[in-house]
């Protein structure tokens, strides 16, 4: 993976003044995703920054799974996560943890929060604990149970362990304040009953820990000293902070929580919850579909790992709410994919050319470069014969205005080969065209002295009918349909299936050298004039399948001149 350079920003300026004044001499970060789904780019920021962070300052990064929800949690999910963090040049020096190791440290820090009377069993159900809860202008109310003898507490916080009450019957809540402003801390809940087997623990617990409660205490106990997360945790700091203050004599560290801006991006979805509901709901064929965000997703599509580092560092760490515009990640893909990706000519919606002056059987060599910027990456031959395929929208039998490409009577450019003049195209009995006929000026051939005779066409890519293969191509657009009006996004907001675009896959059947038949899953290509294309795994050795990764316009480059 090539070394990142990206900015400073608040938090590393953060960091430099805290190791500066000595408050902690060794930087321990941590990720901590949790593994009831695939990894989207909205994740990427906390991610990135993570790892980056600890980097930057010679410290470790932990990976620390956070599978305190047995019902939505899979290994599927935790290896995939694991190998998105590597594709993106990421390694947790620091160890792979999990919430469920301190299962133990925080059952026992629980029991001696409710001898010290800083936690006691509530028996409110869902809605009554909400009611109680109060409002952001209303202060809650105590439950009931609140000042229940702390031997009582114990009692009935060891019989939920043993499994003797029903879910939702009972919950063990921290005792902090029930009239503070901040209404995280009205006596939030600690643990909760669940009869539900846990993927690593087995059946030896039914009562899970929350995060709240968890999350503050593996960063203490793993020697964490910047705790990162997301600007929607700034209101959940005090709490943070109030539980490993109350656990420090049980704890290793005390950790700094420091929160930032979450990435919010167009013409997607950004929620697990949603992209669950695709996945199961059949509307995309996987977590690895790639109009998904998922970075496997990404992946498969062909976006470059360093791409995804460039636009988290395009975007810059902040505190201030935004959502950014899907084109700018797209340019930093072109920006690394214009420097990497070999070239080709590839026609995804073939028309056929017939040369009526060259003879029959004749071919000749035409020598391409595989990039034009790149002479050590070599050159590669096609064969240049009678019969060629173009794309169908490079042709035009009434052209409209300012229209350069071929069309009856014009002149046009083949790619590295010969300057061609239309002479008439053939339809078949419902109107269309289904051939075109050319005359070729064989003193053009490019190289020679007649290949710099000026023409008004545009140059073409083509490919020779006897030197081409099939090819699927697959043309992914965003996945919502952002084009509502006021009106109709505010209806539609709350139904994000309705806002699906019916046209966010089409599938084409095209013609291509022969090169990309052979090249590995995986591996990108130019399509000439077309865009940058991926090999999928869907590909057999009779029909490679290339999804295009994005297209040549760089709307978003043009924005910032």
């Amino acid at each position: 993976m090539e070394e990142s350079n990206a900015r400073s920003n608040f938090i590393w300026d953060a960091i430099e003044k805290d190791l500066a004044e000595g408050r902690y001499t060794e930087i321990h970060t941590r990720f901590p995703p949790e593994p009831n789904g695939y990894m989207h780019i909205g994740h990427c920021k906390a991610l990135i920054m993570d790892f980056l962070t600890a980097e930057k300052f010679g410290g470790k990064c932990n990976l620390r799974f956070d599978d305190t929800n047995p019902a939505k949690e899979d290994t599927e999910y935790v290896e995939a996560i694991k190998r998105d963090i590597h594709w993106l040049g990421f390694h947790w020096t620091g160890g792979e943890f999990y919430a469920s190791d301190y299962y133990d440290k925080c059952y026992e820090i629980a029991e001696e929060w409710i001898r010290r009377g800083l936690a006691y069993v509530d028996e409110l159900s869902k809605d009554e604990m909400r009611e109680y809860r109060g409002t952001l202008t209303e202060p809650g109310k105590n439950s009931p149970w609140r000042d229940r003898p702390a031997e009582e507490s114990l009692d009935l916080f060891r019989r939920m362990k043993a499994g003797e009450f029903p879910e939702g019957s009972k919950t063990l809540r921290m005792k902090i304040d029930m009239a503070s402003p901040n209404i995280v801390m009205r006596d939030p809940a600690m643990y909760r009953i669940l009869y539900k087997e846990h993927w690593r623990t087995g059946n030896k617990w039914c009562i899970y820990p929350m995060y709240d409660f968890s999350h503050p205490i593996g960063d203490a106990l793993e020697g964490i000293s910047h705790s990162m997360c997301s600007l929607e945790y700034e209101i959940h700091r005090p709490l943070y902070d109030w539980v490993v203050e109350k656990s420090a004599d049980m704890l290793p560290a005390r950790p700094r929580q420091i929160e930032f801006s979450r990435l919010n991006m167009t013409g997607t979805v950004m929620s697990k919850r949603y992209l669950r509901q695709l996945v199961e709901g059949n509307y995309v064929a996987g977590w690895d579909d790639p109009r998904m965000p998922t970075l496997s997703a990404m992946r498969r599509r062909g976006y470059p790992p360093m791409a995804i580092r460039n636009f988290v560092d395009t975007i810059g760490m902040s505190k201030a709410d935004s959502t950014v515009d899907y084109a700018v990640l797209e340019h930093c893909v072109r920006d690394v994919l214009g420097e990497t990706s070999l070239r080709a000519m590839a026609v995804l919606r073939p028309l056929k050319v017939v040369l009526t002056n060259w003879p029959e059987g004749e071919t000749k060599t035409v020598t391409l470069e595989n990039h034009p910027d790149h002479p050590e990456l070599g050159t590669r031959e096609m064969l240049f014969g009678r019969e060629l395929f173009i794309e169908q929208d490079d042709f035009m039998e009434v052209p409209v205005k300012k229209y350069q490409r071929m069309f009856p009577g014009n002149e046009v450019r083949l790619k590295g080969a010969y300057i061609v003049r239309c002479d008439e195209c053939v339809k078949d009995a419902e109107g269309n065209v289904t051939e075109v006929r050319c005359t070729v000026d064989l003193d053009s051939f490019s190289g020679s002295a007649g290949a710099d005779r000026k023409i008004k066409g545009k140059t073409l890519h083509w490919v020779s009918a006897a030197d081409c293969i099939p090819f699927e191509a697959r043309l992914y657009e965003p996945l919502l349909n952002d084009n509502l009006d006021d009106e109709e996004a505010e209806a539609d907001k709350k139904d994000f299936i309705s806002r699906l675009n019916p046209a966010s896959l089409q599938v084409c059947r095209g013609v291509a050298e022969k090169v990309i038949a052979e090249a590995e899953t995986g591996t990108s290509f130019q399509f000439l004039r077309t865009g940058y294309f991926c090999k999928d795994p869907d590909s057999t050795p009779d029909l490679p399948v290339y999804n295009r990764t994005v297209g040549l316009r760089d709307t978003f480059a043009k924005q910032a001149k």
